[in-house]
């Protein structure tokens, strides 16, 4: 009898360890990837911010600079442009500020203009455009008429017209200014080793100032308060006392806006808007001691003494309904609003004075 040989049994699992071991490799590969693109996505986002391509890192180019001191290897200019993404040339010009000027301009006057209309409109100081026009304005802004020239300076200070025997250094120190800065600003066009200037030139002295010629009708008051009780024209009077101020001034037009003229160091006045026949108040009580028309530019004027050492000044008036030595209570209407004397439009130019000297109405003015 034949002895049959054991086969093993069919259904005997495999061990535990050998089963779980494809599955660890694939974990592992799995990671490794995973790893691998969180390095590449991190080393993307670093070139971004650098400005450079993800692709630099495999077909940047290099050659080894050979040196005494050095054998590190560096980029060659060629390697670099060759993934450069912007080309930029370079830019030789300079690029002036918007509206930078370097020689004078003309401006030809028109209806409602001002001397500091004009000079804020170019961007300067009124007091510049005055200095610039005296021959024309003789330092006194209410001089400008419509159809007048005037010369634009191209920055704030002194345009000179040089004469004969100048110097840089007379003139510089005339109008309290720099030489240097005179020799330095581009629309003098002067040679710097040899700085000749030719009389009848016209030179810009940049930061240059000097003193005005005041063109302004007198301070007059009432009999006691010890300055002058008349002063010359149709509407002056010998005036006694009368009404006294009560220290506060009202707004004289019926609106609260300037136009023209604020008050500045070429003009110790307001320009106050009002339109032709608008009834104009008294700013304060007082006694009239001039209603009339009087040379200076001004035009119409009623000028009030307040007996308080306070006088106010209303000019280029259409109309007057007030007389002189008459006393007058604050809000009352003295006259109406107009463009008489020398006046583009009309206005009301208003002034405060004290004790014979002028002050900014905006500093006491309700």
């Amino acid at each position: 009898m034949i002895k049959k040989q054991a086969t093993p049994p069919q259904d005997k699992e495999m061990p535990q360890e050998t089963k779980r071991k494809p599955h660890i490799v694939v974990s592992i590969v799995t990671w490794v990837i995973a790893g691998l693109m969180v390095c590449l996505m991190g080393t993307s986002i670093y070139l971004y911010f650098k400005g450079e391509s993800l692709l630099s890192l495999f077909h940047f180019k290099s050659e080894k600079i050979q040196s005494d001191n050095s054998n590190a290897v560096l980029p060659t200019l060629a390697a670099a442009n060759e993934y450069q993404s912007v080309k930029r040339d370079a830019n030789a010009d300079t690029v002036l500020p918007t509206g930078y000027r370097q020689k004078p301009v003309s401006y030809t006057v028109e209806e409602g203009d001002s001397i500091f209309g004009i000079a804020t409109s170019f961007d300067l100081e009124p007091e510049s455009v005055l200095w610039a026009n005296y021959d024309v304005l003789n330092d006194d802004p209410h001089m400008i008429s419509v159809g007048q020239t005037l010369v634009i300076p191209p920055v704030d200070g002194i345009l000179y017209e040089w004469q004969e025997g100048d110097t840089l250094e007379k003139v510089a120190e005339k109008y309290h200014a720099d030489v240097e800065d005179i020799l330095l600003f581009p629309g003098n066009d002067l040679d710097m080793t040899n700085p000749t200037i030719a009389p009848g030139t016209l030179i810009m002295i940049p930061g240059g100032y000097r003193a005005y010629t005041t063109w302004v009708v007198p301070s007059v008051a009432t009999t006691n308060s010890g300055v002058n009780s008349t002063i010359l024209g149709p509407g002056g009077c010998s005036t006694t006392a009368g009404y006294t101020g009560t220290y506060t001034f009202v707004w004289p037009t019926p609106y609260r806006i300037i136009t023209g003229n604020d008050y500045w160091s070429g003009h110790t006045a307001l320009d106050m808007m009002c339109y032709l026949g608008d009834a104009i108040f008294a700013s304060d009580s007082g006694v009239v001691i001039y209603a009339g028309p009087i040379s200076g530019g001004y035009g119409n004027m009623v000028m009030i003494d307040h007996g308080n050492g306070y006088q106010t000044v209303y000019a280029h008036l259409s109309s007057i309904n007030v007389s002189c030595g008459q006393s007058v209570y604050q809000g009352q209407v003295i006259g109406a609003c107009g463009s008489t004397g020398n006046s583009t439009g009309p206005h009301l130019h208003f002034e405060i004075r004290l004790n014979g000297g002028f002050i900014n109405p905006w500093l006491v003015i309700q």
